[in-house]
């Protein structure tokens, strides 16, 4: 594999299903923690369908009503299983359904409300952006 030469910038969702609950995966990517379902994003693709494509990828939902939230940078940090830099564009989208189907990115999903997710084992990062939301 060859070393990185750019950040690669990527997306990540606070989805809300229609109980208002937001979606928490356990990778093992992230040392085991709950993040928030996203990746990168391709050459030629927006934000928007980048979003769409990596939950349909990772969850297998359809999401909608897709607003910027925040940004964070991610510098060859412990985090993350390998050396990388990212830039972590963070969004908040709705889905109208609650059935989650996982690839293998993620080991385990929950639907919980704002404040459950602040008590859980979360990704540093994923706790910033959810904290945004309170």
């Amino acid at each position: 594999m060859t070393e990185q030469q750019y950040p690669e910038p990527t997306v990540g969702l606070v989805i809300f299903n229609p109980e208002n609950k937001i979606l928490m995966v356990k990778s093992h990517k992230w040392h085991n923690k709950y993040i928030m379902p996203g990746g990168h994003i391709e050459v030629g693709e927006s934000f928007e369908q980048a979003a769409k494509r990596e939950i349909k990828e990772e969850t297998g939902l359809d999401i909608h009503d897709i607003k910027f939230l925040c940004l964070h940078e991610h510098i060859f940090g412990k985090e993350f299983h390998k050396k990388k830099h990212f830039v972590f564009l963070d969004f908040t989208a709705k889905t109208d359904s609650s059935k989650v189907v996982l690839n293998d990115e993620a080991q385990e999903y929950k639907w919980v409300t704002i404040q459950e997710a602040l008590d859980m084992d979360l990704e540093h990062y994923t706790r910033k952006t959810i904290e945004k939301l309170k």
